[in-house]
C-alpha cells in the first residue's frame, strides 16, 4: 500500500526525510503553491530551489502525467529530494544538482509552469527562466521577506508578466505546549503568480 494513498496533496510535514537547517515549504504553504500553478495534465514543471523536495512529490502524485525538474544546488538536498520521491513512489520527477541558470541550459523540454522557491541571483533566474517558458505559462516565486517580495515584483514588471497575483499566508496551528493548547504562526511567505501571454 502507497504512504499517500489519496488523491489530494496535503501530505504532512512529519512524513518527509529532512535535513537539519535546510528549509521545508509547510503543508499550507504548498496547497497554495500548488494551487497557483494551476497544473493541466501534460504540464512539464520547473521547480527552482526544490530543498527538500515536498512540491515534486506533491506535484508527482497528483499529476502523474506531468514531467517535473527539480532543481537543487545542494548535492546532500538534492539527494534528499531523491530519497522523498522514492519514499513516496514518485517516478516523474528528474533531479538536477547544480546552480540555477546555468545548469538549465541541458534542459531541452520548454516549460510551462516554473516555481522560484530560492536561488542566490533572483533576477538572473527569473530573465532566463522568462525567455525558457512557453507562451502561455505560468511563473511563480516565493518571497519570505520584504525585500525579496520588492525584487520580485521589480522583475515581474520588467518581463512583462501578465495577470500577476501576490498573496501572503497566513496561517496558525494548534500546538500543546505544557499543558495548554495555543495556536502558534507558520512562518508567512508571500506568493507571486503571473502569465506569459506573448
Amino acid at each position: 500500500m502507497a504512504i499517500w494513498s489519496f488523491i489530494t496533496p496535503g501530505i504532512p510535514d512529519d512524513m518527509f526525510e529532512r535535513l537539519p537547517g535546510i528549509p521545508m515549504s509547510k503543508c499550507e504553504v504548498r496547497l497554495l503553491l500548488i494551487s497557483h500553478l494551476r497544473l493541466r495534465s501534460q504540464s512539464i514543471l520547473w521547480d527552482i530551489g526544490a530543498g527538500t523536495g515536498t512540491i515534486p512529490v506533491e506535484v508527482g502524485l497528483l499529476c502523474p502525467t506531468c514531467k517535473i525538474v527539480a532543481i537543487e544546488r545542494d548535492p546532500d538536498v538534492a539527494g534528499l529530494i531523491n530519497q522523498n520521491c522514492q519514499k513516496f513512489g514518485v517516478k516523474n520527477v528528474k533531479i538536477i544538482n547544480g546552480s540555477a541558470p546555468e545548469c538549465l541550459d541541458n534542459l531541452t523540454d520548454i516549460p510551462d509552469r516554473i516555481l522560484i522557491e530560492g536561488g542566490r541571483s533572483l533576477k538572473e533566474i527569473m530573465e532566463y527562466c522568462w525567455k525558457r517558458l512557453a507562451k502561455g505559462g505560468r511563473v511563480i516565486a516565493t518571497a519570505a521577506t520584504l525585500e525579496g517580495l520588492y525584487s520580485t515584483s521589480e522583475s515581474f514588471a520588467q518581463l512583462q508578466v501578465r495577470n500577476v497575483e501576490v498573496v501572503q499566508s497566513s496561517v496558525n496551528r494548534l500546538e500543546t505546549k505544557g499543558n495548554r493548547q495555543v495556536f502558534a504562526a507558520v512562518n508567512p511567505i508571500f506568493i507571486l503568480s503571473g502569465d506569459k501571454i506573448s
